[in-house]
């Protein structure tokens, strides 16, 4: 049985260059808060992202979505959970993940050490290296749902004008 076959031209709509992807600093309620403050760039599916105006560089997100976060020391993402598995994978620099709901648990990982947190487990990440850093999330299911955020993080991101509207996008207030 031959296998299936793709042209050049199709297969090039499935690669994304790094050069060319545009991140986004305000991809989540929490972007403005000043320790949460990071890069995302979209590279397969949409993820979870709460900006509808994010595209990302590969659409066909068939049971997985991958995303590339940019942050500075000291900086990542606030305590959320997701309905799938997250798989974090740092590309470079060191990255705390800390897990829990207060954010009580916490393991360090350098370049290419792999952690899955299961779903519904409120986790987060920040960059704890000296320097920038890039980490790579991965989110299975084709459809990854929704952000859930913790209700301190929320309260905060009301702080800084960044809100959620009923379909859980991102507005300014």
């Amino acid at each position: 049985m031959a296998s299936a076959q793709i042209s050049t031209e199709e297969m090039l709509k499935r690669v994304a260059r790094f050069k060319e992807l545009q991140p986004s600093r305000q991809a989540f309620v929490d972007s403005l808060i000043p320790e949460h403050e990071r890069a995302i760039f979209n590279v397969i599916g949409r993820g979870v992202t709460e900006d509808a105006s994010l595209r990302p560089a590969i659409t066909d997100a068939r049971d997985f979505n991958l995303t590339l976060v940019q942050a500075e020391s000291g900086k990542g993402a606030a305590l959320h959970s997701h309905t799938t598995v997250e798989v974090f994978i740092p590309l470079s620099g060191e990255w705390s993940i800390y897990w829990g709901d207060n954010g009580e648990d916490e393991v360090i990982l350098g370049p290419w050490d792999t952690v899955s947190v299961p779903p519904g487990i409120m986790r987060g990440f920040r960059n704890v290296g000296s320097e920038g850093g890039y980490l790579m999330a991965i989110l299975g299911g084709t459809d990854a749902g929704r952000v859930g955020w913790a209700p301190q993080v929320l309260e905060r991101a009301k702080e800084t004008g960044l809100q959620l509207d009923e379909q859980g996008n991102l507005v300014h207030k």
